[in-house]
């Protein structure tokens, strides 16, 4: 059996840890392989050394850290080193770097440094592969996954929305600011906006709320399926997304649910509710006024989706098998 080390800088709850969670606790991943997460600095992730056949970086690459990847490199010489990318897409070149020309450096020589590199979304594909970030031979996607049971045990919605939710950091990333401006312009009375998360921007998005009495802030979930329980529809206004967990799990919980046409949101536009392909405060506002009055385009569970665990599962194990060039024992859970 195959030993995978996948190496960590942030354990903080957050849609990495949790899918982590999954590739470590799914009985299928780990039919093919042991899955070991290893928590490491960001900037020195061969401090230690590390016992493997292949090595999974999940780390945030940075100019500071590019030394300690390279150490990671030479201390591991035979072993296949494979980068997951998390954390930059398109969209947030877009939104947060100036310095393009030298960020578009930094990545090419951390992604030098690895046999592969996997995007977590066919949009973020694109973009590493038209900006020439890396070669498309070097490129698989796949997508992330977390534990689905419990959202797939929520009744779907079967009507118009009432409840909307936020759910994810309080950070200009997710554009919860714009999804609250424009849910205070709808005139209905009777709908509600729940937000759970939080974070740096709460100050903001409390003053954003005003004293809108449909509007009600929650702290931090655990559990997000309890939170999703108690919404009729996901809004994910995201000014820029690798891939978006949540908007898998609002599918699987069959909940309505709006998207940025942005980044790897894209990948689940064509079968969500309504996809936003604008980012204005009057756009979100059409938007979730459709959803409050229409059950058009509303997403259906359906036993004949493809599944989202299976996809995971044998992306990972497709790449294991190229890059070890063994057939490794398949599992019933890979048809699940």
């Amino acid at each position: 059996m195959l030993r995978i080390a996948h190496l960590v800088d942030d354990t903080s709850p957050g849609g990495v840890t949790r899918y982590l969670d999954f590739l470590t606790r799914d009985p299928a991943m780990q039919a093919f392989a042991r899955h070991d997460v290893i928590a490491v600095p960001r900037n020195s992730p061969a401090l230690r050394p590390i016992t493997a056949d292949i090595i999974v970086s999940h780390l945030t690459v940075t100019w500071r850290g590019l030394p300690g990847l390279m150490m990671l490199r030479a201390r591991h010489a035979g072993t296949p080193l494979v980068h997951v990318e998390h954390s930059y897409s398109g969209g947030f070149v877009a939104a947060r770097v100036t310095a393009r020309a030298r960020f578009q450096a930094l990545l090419r020589c951390a992604y030098a440094l690895f046999d592969r590199v996997v995007a977590v979304s066919e949009g973020q594909r694109f973009w590493l592969v038209s900006r020439n970030l890396i070669p498309a031979a070097k490129v698989d996607v796949i997508h992330p996954c977390v534990d689905l049971s419990a959202f797939r045990a929520l009744p779907a919605i079967a009507g118009p929305a009432r409840t909307f939710g936020l759910i994810g950091r309080f950070d200009a990333q997710k554009g919860f600011d714009i999804a609250i401006h424009a849910f205070r312009a709808l005139p209905d009375a009777d709908v509600r906006l729940n937000i759970y998360g939080s974070g740096a921007e709460e100050a903001t998005l409390r003053d954003a709320a005003g004293n809108d009495p449909r509007i009600r802030f929650h702290p931090f979930v655990a559990d997000p399926a309890a939170a999703m329980a108690q919404c009729d529809a996901i809004v994910m206004p995201s000014r820029w997304e690798p891939y978006g967990i949540v908007a898998l799990e609002a599918r699987a919980a069959g909940r309505l649910l709006a998207v940025s046409f942005v980044d790897g949101l894209r990948d689940h536009a064509e079968t969500v509710s309504h996809p936003c392909r604008g980012q204005s405060v009057s756009d979100w506002t059409d938007t979730l006024a459709n959803m409050a009055h229409h059950t058009r385009g509303m997403t259906v569970r359906s036993a004949s989706d493809p599944s989202p665990e299976r996809q995971t599962r044998e992306g990972w194990l497709g790449l294991f098998e190229n890059l070890t060039g063994k057939v490794l024992r398949r599992s019933p859970y890979l048809v699940a």
